[in-house]
């Protein structure tokens, strides 16, 4: 039978948890400002599909 090795979770199958990480240097964007640009894009999409 195998020996665990490190008490690291057998079940994590090598995940790493990103978000703990402060970058300083990231880009951070707000969730508000993506939900909108999706809209304006979607709706300019839609103005362009039904013109053309």
């Amino acid at each position: 039978m195998a020996k665990k090795s490190g008490g690291r979770l057998v079940s994590s199958a090598g995940l790493v948890n990103y978000y703990d990480s402060d970058d300083h240097r990231a880009i951070h964007i707000d969730p508000k400002v993506v939900i909108v640009l999706t809209i304006v894009t979607g709706a300019a999409i839609f103005v362009l599909n039904a013109l053309f």
